[in-house]
C-alpha cells in the first residue's frame, strides 16, 4: 500500500519499519523533554499522511517503555480525511520522570484496514450467549 508523507519540520525522522515485514513503524521526538510522574503531554512528530479510505493510521505503545519505564500512549486513531500534523500523547504512569530525547523512538504507527460502519437504531438487540455480561462476566 502506497501511503503518501508531508515532512513538516525540518528536523522530523520519517517513521520507519525497524525490519522488514514489522507492521509498526517507529515514531520519533523532535524535542528534548523530561516526562514526569503522572504527566501528559502530545509530542509533534512533524509529518502528515495520506491513504485511502477505508484505513486508519493507529498509535501505540512502543513495547518496551510501558514494560520498562512505565510511559503509556494514549489515544491516536487518524483518520483517512486527516491532513494535519501526527502527534504522539504520552503518560507517565511510573513512579519516576522520564527522559525523552530528540530522536528518541516514542511510539508506533501501525496502518489498519477499517470497517466504516452504518449504524441502524432499533428496539431490542437478539441474544446471545453473553448476553450483558461485562467485566469479571466469565469468572476468574
Amino acid at each position: 500500500m502506497k501511503i503518501k508523507i508531508k515532512k513538516l519540520n525540518d528536523d522530523a525522522k520519517l517513521p520507519t519499519y525497524a525490519h522488514p515485514g514489522d507492521v509498526g513503524m517507529d515514531m520519533y521526538s523532535l524535542e528534548d523533554y523530561e516526562l514526569k510522574v503522572g504527566e501528559r503531554r502530545i509530542f509533534p512528530v512533524g509529518f502528515a499522511l495520506e491513504f485511502e479510505t477505508g484505513f486508519a493510521a493507529i498509535v501505540k505503545d512502543k513495547s518496551s517503555l510501558p514494560m520498562k519505564y512505565g510511559i503509556h500512549t494514549m489515544g491516536g486513531v487518524f483518520d483517512a480525511g486527516y491532513r494535519g500534523e501526527y502527534n504522539v500523547n504520552l503518560i507517565n504512569l511510573s513512579s519516576e520522570s522520564y527522559k525523552i530525547s530528540k530522536g528518541d523512538k516514542i511510539a508506533q504507527l501501525v496502518i489498519y484496514p477499517v470497517v466504516i460502519a452504518d449504524l441502524e437504531e432499533v428496539n431490542e438487540l437478539s441474544d446471545s450467549s453473553r448476553g450483558g455480561g461485562n467485566f469479571g462476566s466469565t469468572g476468574k
